[in-house]
């Protein structure tokens, strides 16, 4: 069986020059951009959506990827990601950035569900100020329940480097960002599959707490989980996965890379580290296929 990866963002010409137009630096959109690309070497992706997808189908074929659950990171993204998913041959997922206290949001999400656009939604309470089991993540969550989607909720740290190299604020608060406030809105609503993405990034215990309250509540393992060194004493990632497994057994962990620009691709640095935690955790080989796809076919009902 392939590997599924369960979080990678698309990040097409759309979502660069989104963020470009916010940004409060001096010239114009194209020149931020360009001044951004040569300070990090990102390559910035084709305007045309099909060549920026048919990328993206490369490296999986390359890294022998069966599927991908993909995000559209800003609003006016999301036209492109769903437009990609459905020309994916059944290789992508959409799923759709949301704030919940935006006028309409909820009727956009619940109209993307029903023509079967988006397999769900990504949510950051921290950068949008407010809870997930609050009233205004309700309307959301109702739809979401009518479909038995996924929501992944981002809690712990948010650093989005992106966005600082553009001049754009942080109003990142963490105070937002722990994961027990999902436990209520788990409860409210058991159809709904909570995902925590990045083990917590840094509120590891509690997300442990959330997913031994709540069996709707998944993790998912993206990111290079630097958020380790928050931790005292600092986990290695063998050990974070051991503590998963103990906690959420291997059906509800979900192996994801956040894979995002180019030219690095899909991270496959980032598989193979896992790999390697993840059967020096003590998983069976059973188990690891559960973690590397298996968990997501079934939660994605992929054939």
């Amino acid at each position: 069986m392939g590997v599924v990866d369960f979080h990678s963002h698309f990040f097409s010409a759309t979502f660069f020059r989104a963020l470009a137009e916010r940004s409060p630096l001096t010239g114009d959109p194209a020149s931020r951009l360009a001044a951004v690309a040569k300070k990090t070497g990102i390559e910035l992706p084709a305007e045309d959506t099909d060549a920026h997808l048919a990328r993206w189908i490369g490296e999986l074929d390359r890294h022998g990827v069966e599927h991908m659950c993909t995000f559209a990171s800003v609003p006016e993204e999301i036209p492109a990601v769903c437009e990609a998913a459905e020309r994916s041959r059944g290789r992508l997922s959409a799923f759709a950035l949301v704030d919940p206290r935006a006028p309409g949001a909820a009727d956009r999400i619940r109209g993307l569900l029903e023509a079967k656009k988006i397999r769900g939604v990504l949510v950051f309470p921290a950068m949008h100020h407010f809870l997930v089991g609050g009233p205004e993540a309700r309307p959301i969550l109702e739809a979401l329940s009518d479909h038995g989607a996924v929501i992944f909720v981002h809690c712990g740290l948010l650093v989005i480097k992106l966005r600082d190299l553009l001049g754009l604020p942080r109003p990142q608060d963490l105070a937002y960002a722990n994961p027990l406030s999902i436990v209520p809105a788990a409860n409210a609503f058991p159809s709904v599959r909570f995902v925590i993405p990045h083990f917590g990034a840094g509120f590891f215990r509690e997300t442990l707490m959330a997913g031994a309250q709540c069996a709707n509540v998944f993790v998912d393992t993206s990111s290079s989980n630097s958020w380790r060194a928050t931790q005292a004493p600092v986990l290695t990632l063998t050990e974070v996965f051991e503590r998963t497994l103990a906690v959420f057994g291997a059906d509800r962990i979900l192996f994801g890379t956040d894979s995002n620009t180019f030219p690095t691709g899909w991270r496959r640095d980032r598989f193979g580290e896992q790999r390697e935690a993840i059967s020096a955790a003590g998983a069976s080989e059973a188990d690891r296929e559960k973690i590397l796809g298996g968990n997501a076919r079934r939660l994605l009902a992929l054939a």
